[in-house]
């Protein structure tokens, strides 16, 4: 029965894509972002289906189109910078952490079809919405992943510890704790990319002893119109100790007092 009504709920119908307003595309101008046919269609599906889901079920507590070109895309979108100073002689594999509603991920894998984007959710029903996301947006170059980051990264059996080129998220807590979910899945050599608001520096300060842990520097940091971005290096292979159990590293961050 649950099966059923989950499939029942995030069923959509026909939706048309929402159009991109002057502003967003007068911003996304501005950082240099360039749009290929039919991506801004894309994304204004995707958008489309966001807020026609959300009207029912809890993905965002954006509501207004226009504010979620801004917030949700164009916020995506900053990191595009990132993924064109990769040094790979393959297409990119990236990992949306703590996906959720598919921000950043979905925005990214549109914008870069060639680059491989794995959605890792630990609900169910989010994880649901992404694969809804990804078949009605047609983004084969999309995998969805149902798990928690600590069992996908864990020592030896996450299939996903050292693997991605690229691991990237937003919301899913402090630095210390989202650094210790995120860069076990990077690869040694890969980057980190983690979108933070204003108070990005107390973050970062707070969490050196967990980066040294973890055995990952601070790359640098990136002021854009929607926030900053934190970017990590990963130096080498992540101790077989992290990430800890399920909700631990949330529970207990790294370096904090006890």
């Amino acid at each position: 029965m649950t099966g059923a009504h989950t499939q029942r709920t995030l069923d959509v119908g026909p939706l048309e894509p929402l159009a991109p307003t002057p502003r967003f595309l007068e911003m996304a101008s501005d950082l240099g972002i360039a749009f290929d046919e039919g991506d801004l269609a894309r994304l204004g599906l995707f958008l489309a289906i966001l807020l026609d889901v959300n009207a029912h079920t809890n993905l965002t507590a954006i509501r207004d189109p226009a504010e979620a070109w801004i917030k949700h895309v164009l916020d995506s979108l900053t990191l595009l910078p990132i993924l064109s100073e990769l040094d790979t002689d393959t297409p990119p594999h990236i990992v949306d952490v703590g996906s959720g509603a598919g921000l950043p991920g979905i925005p990214l894998a549109i914008a870069r079809p060639d680059a491989h984007v794995t959605l890792l959710e630990a609900t169910a029903k989010k994880a649901e919405f992404l694969r809804l996301c990804a078949d009605r947006l047609s983004l084969s170059n999309v995998d969805v992943v149902n798990a928690r980051a600590e069992s996908a990264g864990a020592h030896p059996n996450g299939k996903h510890r050292d693997r991605y080129d690229v691991v990237v998220t937003r919301a899913i807590g402090q630095l210390a704790v989202a650094a210790e979910l995120c860069v076990p899945l990077a690869r040694p050599g890969g980057l980190i990319a983690l979108i933070k608001g204003q108070k990005a520096d107390e973050e970062l300060a707070a969490a050196r002893s967990a980066l040294h842990l973890l055995h990952a520097d601070h790359a640098g940091t990136i002021d854009t119109p929607t926030g900053r971005i934190i970017v990590l290096h990963k130096t080498r292979t992540t101790p077989h100790a992290y990430p800890r159990r399920d909700g631990e590293p949330k529970r207990a961050p790294l370096g904090s007092r006890p």
